[in-house]
C-alpha cells in the first residue's frame, strides 16, 4: 500500500541516510514538508520527494558536466 505522506524515517529509509540528515533537508526547504497535529510531526508528500531527487538528478548532471575527471 503506497501512502500520500511519509514520516521523516520514511523518508530516511528510502533515500539511505540517517533521519537527522532528513530533517536538517526539511528545516533548511531543501526538501518541502508540513507539519501535522499538536505535536507538530513533520510529513513529506511523496510527490515531493520525487520533485527533490528529480532536482537532485539535474545537480548531479551539472556537476558531472562541469567537472570532468
Amino acid at each position: 500500500m503506497s501512502y500520500r505522506f511519509l514520516t521523516l524515517s520514511d523518508v530516511a529509509e528510502l533515500l539511505n541516510v540517517a533521519p537527522a540528515q532528513v530533517y536538517t533537508l526539511v528545516r533548511s526547504g531543501d526538501l518541502q514538508a508540513i507539519k501535522i497535529g499538536a505535536r507538530g510531526q513533520w510529513r513529506v508528500e511523496e510527490k515531493s520527494l520525487e520533485n527533490y531527487i528529480a532536482t537532485l538528478y539535474v545537480a548531479t548532471a551539472e556537476f558531472v558536466a562541469h567537472n570532468p575527471r
